[in-house]
């Protein structure tokens, strides 16, 4: 191939934000082209978007990453997503042996295990203990002010966790180690009832992530407490579930009514074959946090008066839908999409547009969006959070 030919084949796999009705030019000026290949729909928006929305994205990719000896974790909060004012996360792995260190918070934190195992440690206020262990796609849930630990196991893990507060940081948390180093030796002697001499070694600030031995079994740990264990377990199996199934894809809602102790974040995780999406539909009770698991997706955001902007994510993406913005989410690859919804509150909510049709008066919904039949006869009434129609799904450009 000579140079020319090489050339032309170079521009014509560059994409352009030209539309199919011949809207747009060309961009041949500085641009980062692997950038927009990632957001084709931010490129060439669909002719339906209109007026502009805060920006509904960010990925974990373009954060600062925390290293320490143990393990690492980046988080995304108001500071780099100024819209998503009622969630944060934190994407953490721990080696083997690797510590978060014994620590709390003011807000409360649930998590979803990604990879391996871990073994989380809690006490409430009472005195009751809890030690467990957990692995991929379970979860747990700390109540805001109860001190905890996690650390990996034999083959160390990844997971994501996500705080009831927007404006939280995980690099401000109130942790043992950074309490001891600011706290008086003869208080900690008066305190403990040792000698000063105990505390020589003590770290002198805040410990967050440290490297330890792979503990043993959970029997080997076990720790009595004389006021028992806590009642409400912190840790929920969320894919020993039965989740709910439809043409295209499955959803498992967790939240207060099968999580007990997960009082302020309820979440859905939600799988999309290929073709198929997650329905029309806006949630009633608060904002949505979103972190993709797999695959590659795009979401368009309806936020009245004529505005609805498009997103694409990609896996390690976090999406953000503010109170009751009406959106779905399409799978746009060709492998399964999973991706989590999560909202600060103790109950999974949303509102379906094809069951509210389909449980309006029948001329009422033809009178207000002058259709016909072929659209009545097929609503349905009852709610299919996932949807793919033979022939109806969606197409690559």
């Amino acid at each position: 191939m000579d140079n020319l030919s090489v050339k032309q084949a170079a521009s014509a796999s560059i994409p352009q934000p030209i539309r199919s009705d011949g809207a747009g030019a060309t961009d041949p000026g500085p641009r980062d082209v692997m950038r927009d290949m990632e957001n084709p729909d931010m490129l060439v928006p669909p002719v339906t978007d209109s007026g502009l929305l805060p920006n509904l994205k960010f990925s974990f990719s373009d954060t600062h990453m925390q290293l320490n000896q143990g393990g690492w974790s980046r988080e995304i909060t108001v500071r780099d997503l100024p819209i998503a004012k009622t969630l944060a996360g934190v994407n953490m792995r721990l080696t083997p042996g690797g510590v978060r260190e014994l620590h709390w918070h003011q807000q409360a934190e649930w998590s979803y295990m990604l990879i391996g195992r871990a073994r989380i440690t809690s006490i409430d206020q009472e005195g009751r203990n809890f030690i467990a262990d957990v692995g991929p796609g379970d979860l747990w849930y700390f109540p805001a002010g109860l001190p905890h630990s996690i650390q990996g196991l034999e083959e160390g893990c990844e997971f994501l966790l996500v705080f009831d507060d927007g404006s939280f940081s995980d690099l401000n948390t109130l942790s043992i180690s950074d309490w001891f180093a600011h706290t008086p030796k003869e208080v900690l002697s008066a305190n403990f009832g040792v000698t000063e001499s105990a505390f020589a070694d003590i770290p002198s600030n805040q410990v967050y992530i440290y490297q330890d031995q792979v503990p043993g079994p959970l029997t080997s740990q076990a720790v009595q407490s004389p006021y028992g264990t806590i009642p409400q377990s912190f840790k929920h199996e969320l894919l020993a579930q039965t989740p709910i199934k439809t043409p295209g894809g499955s959803v498992r809602i967790v939240d207060s009514s099968n999580f007990p102790i997960s009082q302020t974040i309820a979440a859905a995780l939600v799988e999309l074959e290929p073709g198929a999406m997650r329905e029309l539909h806006w949630h009633p009770n608060n904002d949505e946090w979103q972190y993709y698991l797999t695959g590659q997706g795009r979401m368009t955001v309806f936020a009245g008066n004529g505005v609805a902007r498009t997103f694409d994510y990609r896996a390690g993406d976090v999406g953000y839908v503010p109170f009751a913005f009406g959106h779905y989410i399409q799978n746009t690859g060709s492998q399964t999409l999973w991706f989590l919804e999560m909202f600060k509150s103790d109950r999974f909510v949303d509102v379906s547009l094809n069951q509210w049709m389909a449980l309006t008066p029948r001329d009422l919904v033809r009178d207000n969006l002058n259709v016909g039949s072929e659209l009545l006869d097929k609503l349905r009434k009852e709610k299919w959070p996932v949807v793919r129609y033979p022939g109806f799904s969606y197409k690559p450009k």
